[in-house]
């Protein structure tokens, strides 16, 4: 697969803000290290920025967590140490200083949560990548990705896309194909259907299978380091298929070398991070 051009090409004129500012709205008291694994892979895949925006009383706490190349930003929380849907505004406000949203990773399904992903998901004039606890809000609501015409990628693993569906995961895992193109097209959107052969599908009918990564990726914090990187591409302009379909590739392989390093029973998903810039050098020499 060709290496795209933001990732090969940089003037040396270039300065960060050219490769996109990356929202990444994420973390609850439990959960705080889906903020770091995603932000951290926005920032090994090429993003110029990249904010994690947590709840207020984990905001030291992240700072710490995430590295000094990550910045973060302190969100009004519910007393379950969870984003509040009254932390809108607050993002609201903010919006034009970011090229692309993450939302999801980590971030509970405390009802106040939840309502804020609806709000945003709803109104946000911005590209946005939903993963996790974003697409449990969405099952039910799907409708409301018609709200806004900006580009939506979802990134769900079967069980939640059985659950955005309304159908088994029998049902998902047998049809995976159809299953994505169909979402897709009803809804606008990108949908990346993870698993053994991830497909992505866009709107317009265009549909990938993955042919990298293996088993050992099936580990915690996984998924949270695919849709950083996702997102990062967008930054860089990349349209959503192809930031799915090459970030997909790009992961997977960042996986395979994780595998040979760690074994696939011992890797996690700090090592697929490890691995995004040696990914890339065997992607290009192909």
């Amino acid at each position: 697969m060709k290496v795209p051009t933001p990732l090969t090409r940089r003037d040396p004129d270039a300065y960060k803000n050219q490769f996109g500012h990356v929202c990444v709205i994420a973390g609850s008291g439990r959960m705080l290290g889906a903020a770091a694994l995603t932000s951290l892979a926005a920032m090994r895949a090429g993003a110029g920025l990249v904010t994690a925006a947590v709840p207020a009383s984990l905001n030291a706490a992240a700072h710490k967590k995430i590295s000094n190349v990550v910045m973060t930003l302190p969100l009004k929380e519910t007393k379950a140490q969870t984003v509040s849907v009254d932390a809108f505004a607050q993002i609201r406000r903010i919006s034009d200083q970011f090229d692309v949203f993450v939302i999801g990773p980590g971030l509970s399904r405390h009802p106040s949560t939840q309502r804020l992903v609806l709000k945003i998901t709803g109104t946000l004039s911005k590209p946005l990548v939903s993963d996790a606890d974003a697409l449990y809000a969405l099952a039910g609501h799907a409708e409301i990705l018609h709200k806004t015409d900006t580009l939506k990628i979802l990134t769900p693993h079967p069980a939640e896309m059985a659950r955005l569906i309304k159908r088994s995961r029998d049902y998902v895992e047998k049809n995976r194909r159809q299953t994505a193109l169909e979402f897709a097209r009803k809804y606008g959107c990108v949908l990346l259907l993870k698993g053994h052969r991830t497909v992505v599908a866009s709107p317009q009918g265009k549909v990938y299978i993955n042919t990298t990564g293996n088993a050992g990726m099936a580990t915690a914090g996984s998924g949270d380091v695919l849709t950083g990187m996702i997102a990062a591409l967008v930054g860089q302009g990349l349209t959503g298929f192809e930031a799915a379909k090459f970030g997909a590739y790009w992961h997977g392989k960042a996986g395979d070398l994780a595998a040979q390093a760690k074994t696939r029973a011992s890797m996690i998903a700090s090592d697929i991070i490890e691995e995004i810039p040696n990914a890339l050098k065997v992607i290009g020499d192909r």
